[in-house]
């Protein structure tokens, strides 16, 4: 969530410098054009008020070869000459006066003339309708092949006798546009190294708390029904989430105990009446005529059932209470202790009990409540492991856990059963048939959560079901 948030924040920042950031450069380029311009133009005007007041009569007879050609004109025409060869050699601009015609007065360098065609002859013909060029095209730093071409009309009373054109090379106009360029990029990477910074120091301040409330909604999910958000900073909206999270966490456990305190309440005082129910019924059926032994005996079963469904009521509720404190304990010999308890029932049933794991496998644990869940899942084996099956406990010593896995060789459990796999009274269609509350694997469920462990399930193949108990490792004594 972070990393969408951030890129979320990053990506609007990127948006509103460009958005600032382009604008910008194009109106530096179009600012330093256009000091340029203005300064070509200011140059035009000064070469235009160098003609001959009186037009460009005189110097259009020198220019021809007039024989006759006053000597005044023939020394503004050289004077003229030379000052724009000047020009043309201190800046690199080509500059022309031409008449109106296109014919030149003077040039530099001395061949040059009116560009034809593209925005050169255009600048011209603007000029003779007695405009002056002040929107040539924009340069940019890529368009190394342009020039800007600036043309300004001479007028005497009243009319356009000549033109000054002007082209100029725009290397340093553009190098000039690139470093202002740069200087925008660098502000705009420095602004977007600021904003990263807020912008990581904003998803920090707006996540703490979602962070801290998802930790405390996990904590509840697996069994940790203590876990609360503590206060702390974020959004008010935020906060004010966290403490209606809390009250909401301590409704749903005092609706829990209540319940629970019920569940034990209610099978604790019901196994006293049912206690007594079955010896008015022991007693009634020594009193009965011979033919009722079968109806008799369905009353003695389903009073038995009765009564261990009670019992694991009676369990659960104790294991949902109880809040033992883990211990380091030597579960490989615990459930080696378990394994030689259940043997003798597995004889019975015909199933061969196998354990293996090594000498000792420390993980900390409740010793009664992990027996205690142990028992109920060997029994669940026993139960559905066909006659001549293996019933197999594997002890394993993990990085950072011990797990007991008891697997067995019965029809097992589909995908969907799976997954329901550890309900309360939740058993498989396929399984009716088998005695039982469907209370066992969640009394061991309970109670290793009870002492931070956790119960899972996996097929075996071919068939078969294999249940994991599993409890974090404990540091033996000789490790460092």
């Amino acid at each position: 969530m972070r990393t969408r948030l951030l890129g979320i924040l990053l990506a609007l920042m990127l948006c509103v410098l460009a958005a600032l950031g382009l604008p910008l450069a194009a109106a530096v380029a179009a600012a330093e054009q256009s000091r340029v311009v203005v300064d070509r133009l200011d140059d035009a005007a000064r070469f235009a008020q160098d003609l001959p007041t009186s037009g460009v009569s005189g110097l259009e007879s020198a220019l021809k070869g007039d024989p006759e050609p006053a000597p005044g004109d023939l020394s503004r025409r050289h004077a003229l000459d030379a000052e724009v060869a000047r020009y043309h050699e201190l800046y690199g601009v080509r500059l022309g006066i031409f008449q109106r015609d296109g014919v030149p007065i003077a040039t530099a360098p001395a061949q040059w003339r009116v560009p034809a065609g593209g925005w050169g002859e255009q600048a011209f013909q603007e000029a003779l309708d007695g405009r002056r060029s002040h929107n040539p095209p924009q340069v940019w730093p890529w368009t190394s092949d342009r020039t800007l071409t600036i043309a300004t009309p001479v007028v005497r009373d009243g009319d356009v006798v000549a033109v000054v054109l002007s082209e100029s090379p725009t290397g340093a106009l553009r190098t000039r546009m690139l470093h202002s360029w740069l200087v925008i990029g660098a502000g705009e990477a420095a602004a977007m190294i600021v904003a990263v910074l807020l912008a990581v120091r904003l998803t920090e301040w707006v996540l703490r708390p979602v962070r801290t409330l998802d930790r405390a909604t996990h904590d509840i999910a697996t069994g940790r029904m203590n876990a609360r958000v503590a206060p702390g900073g974020g959004p008010p909206e935020l906060q004010r989430l966290a403490r209606s999270f809390n009250d909401m966490a301590d409704h749903v456990v005092l609706a829990l105990d209540q319940q629970k305190a019920f569940v034990a309440d209610a099978s604790h005082q019901l196994r006293n009446p049912l206690a007594a129910l079955l010896l008015r019924v022991e007693v009634l059926g020594l009193e009965l005529p011979e033919g009722h032994e079968e109806e008799l005996g369905g009353v003695r079963e389903e009073g038995a059932r009765l009564a261990r469904v009670l019992d694991d009521l009676l369990g659960l509720a104790t294991a949902e209470h109880a809040r033992p404190a883990p211990e380091p304990t030597d579960l490989a010999a615990l459930s080696l202790a378990r394994a030689d308890a259940w043997r003798p029932v597995a004889l019975q049933r015909d199933v061969e009990l196998a354990w293996e794991g090594p000498a000792v496998a420390l993980g900390m644990a409740d010793p009664i409540g992990f027996g205690s869940a142990l028992d109920a899942v060997v029994d669940n084996a026993l139960k559905f492991g066909p006659s001549g099956s293996r019933v197999r406990v594997l002890v394993a010593v993990r990085s950072a856990e011990v797990a007991v896995t008891v697997s067995d060789c019965g029809p097992g459990l589909t995908e969907e059963e799976l997954a329901r796999a550890g309900d309360r009274f939740w058993r498989s269609a396929r399984h009716q048939n088998v005695d039982g509350s469907g209370l066992g694997l969640s009394i061991a469920r309970t109670l290793l959560q009870a002492a931070g462990g956790s119960l899972t399930f996996a097929p075996v193949k071919p068939t078969g079901l294999a249940v994991t108990l599993a409890v974090p490792r404990a540091e033996s004594p000789g490790r460092a």
